[in-house]
């Protein structure tokens, strides 16, 4: 499993780096290059329900990867608003949503070059324990379930744990990131997709 916190820099591709933002980097795992085609093609935990806000970041990290994603589409019970269009780094992606045709919990993602990957989405509100499994197990190249499948199974075996587990104020993020979410393998050395 590769996780991609970084924005990749478009003059040196194989180095990941931090750009100052308002807004913090995509949380992205992908699987392994050359991993044999399964229902995912990784993972994305965003930090909020906002596709306007959370979707530039995820394409920053993905246009270097599979080419300029063009459009995503999402199954809108998890999302208040599916914006039509969404503007990103230098481009717009169009949006569209399925109800009964696509799972809840992917994301499914479109691209010149690398043509469709599949991504599970991670709750925001997942804690940095259960989201750290669920990147993992999205990116195995062994699993063959669907993203709600995952999440149902996660919390079969990992019921809610108390709000006590991690210090008072630390946000999950803050929590992710402390456990080494933050660690970026190269960009170069990233891959999955069909």
């Amino acid at each position: 499993m590769t996780v991609l916190t970084a924005r990749p820099s478009p003059t040196t591709p194989t180095t990941p780096i931090t750009e100052a933002s308002d807004y913090p980097p995509a949380r992205l795992s992908i699987k392994p290059p050359g991993s044999r085609p399964g229902l995912l093609d990784g993972a994305w935990w965003p930090r909020s329900r906002d596709l306007t806000r959370e979707l530039p970041g995820l394409t920053d990290l993905l246009d270097p990867l599979c080419g300029r994603v063009t459009r995503v589409t999402v199954n809108p019970t998890h999302w208040p608003v599916v914006p039509r269009k969404v503007p990103v780094n230098g481009h717009v992606v169009k949006v569209g949503w399925y109800g009964k045709e696509q799972d809840p919990h992917q994301l499914l993602v479109l691209s010149y070059r690398v043509g469709r990957w599949d991504l599970l989405i991670i709750p925001p509100e997942t804690d940095a324990a259960a989201a750290g499994r669920l990147m993992a197990t999205a990116c195995d190249p062994r699993t063959l379930r669907t993203g709600s499948a995952l999440i149902a199974d996660e919390l079969d075996r990992h019921p809610a744990a108390p709000a006590e587990a991690d210090p008072p104020g630390r946000t999950q993020a803050e929590a992710w990131e402390a456990e080494g979410g933050a660690v970026a393998a190269p960009v170069g050395a990233t891959g999955g997709g069909r």
